[in-house]
């Protein structure tokens, strides 16, 4: 047997977990894999983002150290990956589409990219079952640019016609993007302020009870996290990242997430760093 071929006979599922823990029936956690990067602008490849994460997955071990719990006895499903169109819009729409019937299941919808885009759609979903929703929104780049259709640069611009945005981890910021901040006096929480401060429960503050987080993994400094399409210096560590993350499942009511922008490459350190950031988010989610 070619030992390179080993990880196939596994079942091919977040955690290669087993049918009792990883069915739509039993599981309250559902990951939706959207392998789109169709608006990327500077290195392509969040596409394979979805299945890198997975794959790395299968190597998790499941006992977490901090909360001492094993989070897989939850349940966590693992759908097909979706069918995606190079529109972004009508991407968008399908994520709508399947995050929506999610939500009418009860199930707890995890959203793995592909470029940041296809947060609208999870979003306009969740926004739909919880009309108080806020977005907790962690980033290199504001993404609010004053293009028309929607694109990765401008999905919180187009998000924040829908609801609050809480923007943190900010260090790349265009001219239009900074007059549009200014103009609607949104308060943008910079990746060195967390650094520097740590006053999580700030950034969450502002926001409604129910809150969806997305997680741009360029948020992180690319020292720990090179594999994205649009790397900024500057970022934030694990430690503050997870921290954040803590304080926002204690302080409010986290109805999904997702994990976008991962440009697989011959480094996996940030693919398995992916899929330990999905798993934490699980557990602070089910288990505070």
């Amino acid at each position: 047997m070619d030992p390179k071929n080993i990880h196939f006979l596994t079942p091919y599922n977040f955690g290669s977990l087993p049918e009792e823990k990883s069915s739509y029936e039993n599981s309250k956690a559902v990951i939706l894999p959207v392998p789109y990067d169709g608006t990327a602008t500077y290195r392509p490849g969040a596409r394979f983002g979805p299945r890198a994460i997975i794959t790395a997955s299968k190597y998790l071990d499941f006992y977490d150290d901090e909360l001492k719990k094993n989070f897989s006895d939850i349940g966590i499903c693992t759908l097909d990956e979706l069918e995606v169109s190079f529109n972004p819009e009508e991407t968008a729409e399908s994520v709508y589409e399947s995050v929506k019937r999610l939500a009418e299941d009860k199930k707890f919808p995890i959203v793995f990219g592909g470029e940041h885009s296809i947060t609208f759609g999870a979003v306009k979903a969740l926004k739909e079952k919880f009309p108080d929703l806020g977005v907790l929104h962690l980033d290199a780049h504001a993404d609010v640019r004053a293009n028309e259709k929607l694109d990765h640069s401008n999905v919180a611009r187009k998000i924040l016609e829908l609801c609050p945005v809480s923007f943190a981890g900010i260090r790349s910021i265009s001219v239009d993007e900074a007059e549009f901040i200014e103009e609607n006096k949104i308060k943008i929480f910079s990746a060195r302020e967390i650094m520097e401060k740590r006053d999580f429960g700030r950034i969450i503050s502002h926001l409604p009870e129910n809150i969806y987080i997305t997680i741009d993994l360029d948020v992180l400094d690319p020292s720990i996290m090179p594999s994205v399409g649009t790397p900024q210096p500057g970022g934030i560590g694990w430690y503050e990242l997870i921290d954040l993350l803590k304080s926002a499942a204690k302080e409010k009511n986290i109805v999904g997430f997702d994990i976008v922008e991962l440009c697989p490459s011959e480094n996996i350190s940030p693919d398995f760093l992916s899929a330990k950031l999905a798993y934490k988010m699980i557990g602070y989610k089910f288990y505070k």
